[in-house]
């Protein structure tokens, strides 16, 4: 990875000659006056920062700097398509009345998340390997819509004629095998989010199925992704070129979204640009040509990542970080067996 010359605390890149509009630019490794390529272990260290901004049950953002674009985009990717999860993979239904087709069914049951931890889930290593206590988690599904005994006469809402009207995901219940209790403990497998819905019904109608679980990754299939999203942006960078007029500060602010830009008197302060959006919006305007620079930091990274459920949004992360060094691991050993 080339190393920067900038410390790892700068709020500005260097720019060149080339206008801000221009659609190709060179603000990019090895087109920078002065930047160093040569690899050097204690400079990465010094510049390689992680910072976490915020944390919820259900996502995170934080910040990665002194790292290449590829770095980045590999832990991205991992998260995403990589990280192992348990899904449900084969429904047995023994019984369905309801009006979603069994294959509707069996599609809705298997993008359910669920909590259980992967790392006590052995992965089959062939699709044909019989199922076992160690790949294998089994749920059942048992719903019936039933006629409520105190309805009175007259009534016309379904919720208080019937029971079971919505069949949830929390209507799905482990079913231990094996030594599954101790293997899972305190931590029984269950569905990461209670409320999705998965099917209504009315009178008379039922759904009786048995789910099989078992381990994969969000590349063979979105099921096993442990994430609804993850993404990152370059920390943006705006730099005042020239004083613009008093009379236009309120044109330039509006540019930019709220809080980016602040007033300070007689002059304009750049107040945080981490908020900014990178519209363009003030290019548009000919009075601010040759005002304002617009860039981003070549290698300060803000990730958001939110979980789907099967993990701890602060586990995501390090997760994908163990599969890259396994990768790197591969390559290693495949690299000293082809040179031996």
């Amino acid at each position: 990875m080339p190393a920067l010359a900038t410390p790892p605390d700068r709020n500005l890149v260097r720019i060149g000659k080339e206008r801000v509009e221009s659609v190709s630019a060179t603000d990019f490794p090895g087109h920078h006056p002065g930047e160093s390529h040569h690899w050097d272990l204690d400079l990465f260290r010094r510049q390689l920062r992680v910072q976490l901004n915020w944390l919820s049950p259900t996502a995170l953002e934080f910040d990665l700097v002194g790292v290449d674009a590829s770095v980045a985009n590999a832990i991205r990717r991992i998260v995403i398509a990589e990280v192992p999860t348990v899904a449900i993979e084969n429904v047995y239904i023994w019984n369905n009345t309801s009006i979603v087709q069994d294959e509707v069914l069996a599609q809705r049951l298997g993008l359910i998340p669920l909590a259980i931890d992967p790392r006590k889930v052995d992965a089959k290593k062939a699709a044909d390997e019989p199922p076992t206590d160690l790949n294998t988690v089994v749920f059942s599904l048992v719903a019936r819509c039933t006629r409520r005994p105190d309805v009175k006469k007259g009534e016309t809402d379904p919720e208080k004629i019937w029971n079971g009207t919505q069949v949830l995901s929390s209507a799905l219940e482990f079913s231990s095998r094996g030594g599954q209790d101790k293997l899972f403990g305190a931590h029984e497998p269950k569905p990461a989010v209670d409320d999705i819905l998965i099917a209504k019904m009315r009178g008379g109608q039922e759904i009786v199925a048995e789910l099989h679980c078992n381990k994969g990754i969000g590349k063979d299939h979105a099921k096993w992704s442990p994430v609804a999203t993850a993404s990152y942006r370059l920390l943006p960078t705006i730099q005042l070129l020239s004083d613009v007029p008093r009379d236009l500060h309120a044109k330039f602010q509006a540019c930019f979204p709220a809080g980016v830009i602040d007033i300070a008197g007689d002059a304009l302060v750049v107040a945080n640009a981490r908020r900014d959006t990178v519209s363009r919006e003030v290019l548009r305007h000919p009075e601010f040509e040759d005002k304002v620079k617009l860039g981003r930091v070549r290698d300060h990274f803000i990730f958001n990542v939110e979980s789907a459920g099967q993990y701890a949004p602060q586990e995501l992360v390090p997760e994908a970080i163990h599969v890259l060094l396994d990768k790197i691991r591969e390559v290693r050993r495949a690299l000293s067996a082809a040179t031996a």
